[in-house]
Parts: C-alpha cells; structure tokens; sequence
C-alpha cells in the first residue's frame, strides 16, 4: 500500500512538471507561459523561456538553442526587465503577443496592428529560431503578423535578414547587449547603410567604427575571405524593394549565428560539438586597418607596412608633421590640382573601395563607359566596377574625399583614380623598376603600348666592372641563403604570383611573358620581388588567349612543353614557368643543370619522385632557417600543379594565388609535370651550369 502510494506520488509530480515545461511549439489564445515554462519548436532544435544572465537578478524573455548552453539569440525586453518571476507571456484581446508583469502591466509587446478578424491567432516557435504570431489557419510565411525576425538583436541566423525596406523605410539593425550580463542595448550597431550604393557598417553611437566595403557580386570588399568558406554562403540583396544581407549554412547544418558584441566585435561563430564551445570562423575587425578612416581622407592603410598609413599616388600629407607624429586623421591632398576636362586616371588594384555612402551607381554600364562619364563630370575623383563577376560590369562613381581605403591581402578590386594630365605624362618606366604591390603603375605603360612597339627603346647598359662588382666577381653566395628564412621565400612567390595575375587579368591588355625565370625576377632591398624583362611578352586584347609562333624563344629550364615543342604560348606557359619557380625557390636548387646521385632526372622530376613517394618534405632547402614544414608542402604542391604536362591541366594564376593564400581551399592531386624524363649529363658542358650574371639577381635564394 505504502509503495503505491508514492508511485502514485512521482506520478503526479511527473505530470505536474510536464505541465510546467510545456514542450509545444505553439501557444494559442487560450493559454499562457509562466516563468517556469518554456516553448520547444517541432524538433527540439531552439527553446523559448525566461532567463537571468549570469548573475543578474532580471529576468528577461528570450530564444537559445535547446541543445546548447546558452547564449540567448533574442531578447524580447531588452528595455524593460523583469524584477521577479512572475512573469506571463500570452496574446492579449488585441490579438497582440505581450509579456505582464505580476501587477499585470506590459513590459513588452509586439505591436502587431493586427486585423480585428474573428479569424483564432496562435504564436510558434519555428525551427529556424522564428517565433511567429499568425492565423490559425494560415502558416504562409508572407502572412505572419509579426515575427521577431524582424527584431533581431545581437544575432544574425541562417533566414535572417538585416537591412532596410527601402519603400517603407522599416529597418532590421543587430544592436549589442550592453556587457554579457545585461542585454539592454549596448553603444554598438550593425545595419545596412541604404545611401549611395548600400554597405554594411558598424556604429559606435552616431560615429561610424567599422565597414564592410560594397557588396561586388561575390563578396563585401573589405570581407575578402568570405567566399572561401565552405561552412555557409552570405548573399546580399539589393533592388528597388529593400536592401538587406543574409546568409545561409553549407551543406554540414552546423549551428551558426553572426554576432555583434558588446566591444563592437562582429564575428561569425559555428558551434564545435567536439570542443561543446563556439569557434570562431571570421572577424569582420580583423586588424588596425579594419576600423574606420584610420588613415583620413585619400589615405590607404596596408597592415603589413609600418607605418600602417600612406597617400594614394598623386596625394601627399596634409600636415607632413602630423604625418610623421602618427596623426593620419588630417589626411591627403592632390600633389597636382585637377584640370578637367584634361584629366586621366590611374588604377590601384587589390583595394577595399572607399566608403560608397556618397557614390552613385549604374548597374548597367560598363568599366568603359564608367570611365568616360566620370572623366566628362569634373566632379567625378573616382570610379570602379559595382559588380567583378564575368569579368566585371557595373558602375561606381566617387564625388568627395575618398575615406576608408585598405590595401587586401587578396581578392580586392580595382579602384581607378582621376589625376591631373601632368601626373600622367611621365617618360615611360619599365616595370622592373615597380614593385608588384604597386602595380597600378603599369596603367601607365600600357597606355604608352602602342608609341613603344613604334619607337625603339634605348634600353641602359652597364660596363663588366659595374657586373662583377654587383655580384660579387659572379660569386656563387650559397652562404647568403641561410639569411632567406621561408617568411622571406613565401613573400616573394605571393609577389610574383600577384604580378602574373596583373598581366593575365587585370591588365588592360592580357600579357603573356613568355620569359619567366629567376633572373627576371629583381629583389629590392626589402625582398620585394619586381618582374623585369619584358622584350618577348605578347598582349592580347579582347577574349583572345593563346597564339604560336615559328620562332620560340625563351629560356629551356622554364619553357613549357607545348611551348618548347609546338610554339604554342598561353597564359598557361606563364602558369609551368612560375611553377618551375616555385619549386626552385622551395629547394634551393634550378631545375637545369639538376643533378642526383640516385637517377639523371631534372629538378621537376627530383620533385615528382619524392612526392609520389611520400618523401616531397626531402626536396626543402636544408639551408633555410625556421622552414614550416606544412606551409613548404602546400607550395611544393601548387608547384606540381602549375608544371603538369598538359596545359588544360594547370590552374589560372587567380587560382593559384586562392590556393596559395588559403588554408581552407583543398588541392587536386597533381599529374605528371613535363619534361619528365632521365637525360645524360656527360656532354653538359660545365660552364653551362654555372649561374650567368643575370641569374644571380635570387641565387642567394637557389643557393649552390
């Protein structure tokens, strides 16, 4: 008798505590959720309740996912907390959702403005994270009365829109808690900035504090590592409607939400169910240049100089005192005042676009047309493309001081500046003589094209003495490559990848070097690397290429085999000449003249023996200082890549940077490269492998 009685007993307390935790997705007219209850969407994946952060004392309604500790992804009274649990949450005679207090006054409400309808309304929590009030009998999304969507707070989830209807002027902005303990609205928000052509900013207050650069049809510039991850896919809408991001996850489901912190920090988290934590994918503040208008007007910041600060060419300081004390903020002015309508433009390339907020767009024009509206509008001082895919389409045009430049590690845009005629008209600079990260120098060469195939250029010579001295009497300086540590090695294939893909893409004219080789690669004093020689380059214009000719020339080493053979040259014969380079660069050892004791093989094939034997970490320079053995492998591979026997095989040089700057991105296996065979070095004669004065420009990097 005794134990029936208590089974009886847990059974009620069983059935009571069912009753608290309700375990429905929906609350309809008739019912309530009281402090102790909670709503479950359909498939337990988000639960909706009342909470006290941390240590706090209030109380506050909000939505977290069921399965994680929290964070709280919605708050519905940020303004107005609770004091005590007595707390109701239910729809009201008004058909609106609302939260009383214990003396039954509305702390929150939806303000629905729904219809007076006899039609029954009921609220439920979606899996999404959603919780909707809508008729009973209707579950069409573009009929919901309200959602808290339309409210974020400090997250942005998987369905989410932030942005602006641009006909009622209705906005949806993250605002972030104030600490970790109080989600009141902190000093930061994160919103679509509708004037001009649109851009996601973060605000401190009133005072603009960080940007995203314009959406480009990929990517927000200044984000450029966002369409290299797998794990979601952001999207950016804009028409005449509204103007809003979003974002959706990869094929995984993981669990992931942007949000904007109470420092101001804008992150992407995914949550780890390995580590039962949230890892951090991205940072919208990753550095210094990050934040806004750090180096003033006409300024561009580039975290890997120091100071972080320069001018756009043709602009100099402000105030060269301010300058020199680390004060940017008075900016850059012209060097040369413009002269319109005789004014020209220069283009600076890989850039985060300045602020678009007082730009004006046209969707429909090309980069040409851009240009000559800009030039003919003699308040035009800059314009870009609004869109980069298919080769690039849309207009951007710039009217005042342009704020907010950053130079990009990668995937950048071009950015075309007008300048004075007299800024333009200077005697022609072979482009030995710039360094790759200032290409947009090469704008002006390429305008001099045509008056340089006309005119024989004196080209300067240098006497034996001035060559012996340079290289050390043709010294062969092996102890000089212990001083080249693989940071330095690594910067210099970046460099001369990104000038490769200059000429190839970027260009007005697509360049095809034909020459590739270390001595045409000039190191400055600061291992720069500089691309030189350009007497058997060929430019295509329009969507031509390839072509042939009867006469190869170049330099066997770095030919690539359809070339070397057929006298077929693409952008793919650049592609297997940085490849050869590459590999040189990684081992220290040129790929002619290679020598073994174990086979008669050339340096391409040394490395393709060891890669197909596991062993491709033998082929690293054992004279380099502080190798990283993973970073060494991944260049080893891209490498292989580059040198594959068939041309169609080898990737772009777009791709080849990608695969270079990016972890993320998984490589192909490689095939055999060309020229793979075992040849006889019994006739070579000696002095052939010996390094000539002009290969002597990197050997401190091909030791020997």
């Amino acid at each position: 008798m005794k134990g029936a009685f208590i089974f009886i007993f847990f059974c009620t307390l069983q059935y009571f505590f069912s009753k608290c935790s309700t375990a429905t997705d929906i609350l309809a007219q008739t019912q309530s959720i009281l402090d102790n209850q909670t709503l479950v969407s359909s498939s337990g994946s988000c639960e909706l309740g009342f909470f006290s952060p941390n240590s706090s004392k209030n109380r506050y309604l909000g939505i977290w996912f069921k399965i994680i500790p929290k964070p709280v992804f919605w708050v519905a009274n940020r303004n107005n907390p609770l004091t005590d649990s007595s707390g109701t949450l239910k729809i009201n005679e008004n058909k609106d959702l609302v939260l009383l207090n214990g003396n039954n006054s509305v702390v929150w409400s939806s303000s629905s403005n729904s219809s007076k309808t006899d039609n029954p309304v009921i609220v439920q929590l979606l899996e999404s994270g959603n919780l909707v009030l809508r008729y009973e009998s209707n579950n069409d999304p573009g009929s919901y009365i309200w959602q808290s969507f339309d409210y974020p707070s400090d997250s942005l989830l998987d369905g989410m829109k932030v942005g602006c209807n641009l006909q009622t002027g209705f906005n949806r902005n993250l605002t972030s808690w104030k600490s970790s303990t109080d989600p009141s609205p902190g000093e930061f928000t994160a919103w679509v900035d509708p004037r001009g052509f649109p851009q996601f900013v973060v605000h401190k207050g009133s005072d603009r504090y960080s940007r995203s650069g314009p959406w480009n049809g990929v990517r927000f510039s200044g984000a450029p590592e966002l369409d290299t991850n797998s794990a979601f896919y952001a999207f950016f809408i804009f028409n005449t409607k509204e103007a809003y991001i979003a974002f959706e996850r990869g094929s995984n489901f993981a669990i992931m939400r942007f949000v904007i912190g109470p420092s101001g920090l804008l992150q992407l988290l995914k949550w780890n169910e390995r580590k039962l934590d949230w890892s951090v994918l991205q940072e919208v503040q990753k550095d210094r240049c990050d934040y806004y208008n750090v180096c003033g007007a006409n300024g561009i910041c580039n975290i890997n100089k120091s100071p972080i600060c320069d001018c756009l060419k043709g602009f100099t300081p402000k105030s060269q005192q301010d300058w020199d004390g680390i004060n940017w903020s008075g900016g850059c002015i012209r060097k040369t005042p413009l002269d319109c309508p005789n004014d020209g433009s220069v283009k600076v390339v890989n850039v985060k676009l300045p602020d678009t907020s007082g730009s004006f767009s046209n969707t429909g024009m090309s980069l040409k047309e851009c240009k000559a509206e800009c030039l003919k509008d003699c308040s035009c001082v800059a314009y870009a493309n609004s869109d980069i895919r298919e080769g690039g389409r849309g207009c951007l045009k710039w009217f005042a001081d342009l704020v907010d430049i950053r130079l990009s590690s990668s995937n950048g845009q071009d950015l075309y500046l007008r300048m004075a005629a007299s800024e333009l008209d200077c005697t022609f600079e072979l482009i030995c003589e710039m360094d790759v990260s200032d290409l947009g120098n090469l704008e002006l060469w390429e305008e001099h094209t045509d008056e340089i195939q006309e005119n024989e250029l004196e080209l300067p010579t240098f006497d034996i003495l001035r060559i012996e001295a340079a290289t050390n009497n043709f010294s062969l300086d092996k102890a000089q490559s212990t001083l080249i540590n693989w940071e330095k090695r690594f910067k210099i294939i970046i460099g001369i990848a990104q000038g490769l893909l200059y000429l190839h893409r970027d260009s007005r004219l697509r360049i095809i070097h034909r020459d590739l080789k270390a001595s045409n690669v000039l190191l400055d004093s600061a291992m720069n690397p500089k691309i030189s020689d350009f007497g058997m380059a060929k430019t295509f214009g329009g969507d031509q290429m390839e072509g042939n000719t009867d006469r190869v020339v170049g330099t066997y080493g770095y030919m690539s085999p359809e070339y070397a053979i057929d006298g077929l040259f693409s952008v793919k014969s650049d592609v297997y000449s940085f490849g050869v380079l590459i590999i040189e660069i990684a081992s220290g050892r040129r790929n002619r003249g290679f020598e073994h004791h174990d086979h008669d093989l050339n340096l391409l094939g040394h490395a393709w023996k060891l890669w197909n034997e596991g062993k491709a970490l033998k082929l690293i320079d054992t004279s380099m200082e502080d190798p990283l053995p993973e970073a060494v492998l991944r260049c080893i591979h891209v490498g292989l890549l580059c040198v594959q026997q068939r041309p169609e095989d080898r990737p772009n040089m777009a791709y080849v940077v990608l695969m270079l700057t990016s972890d993320t991105v998984s490589l192909p296996e490689p095939k055999q490269p060309g020229f793979y065979y075992e040849r006889s070095l019994v006739n070579v004669d000696s002095s052939e492998k010996r390094l000539s004065s002009n290969e002597e420009t990197i050997s401190s990097i091909q030791g020997r």
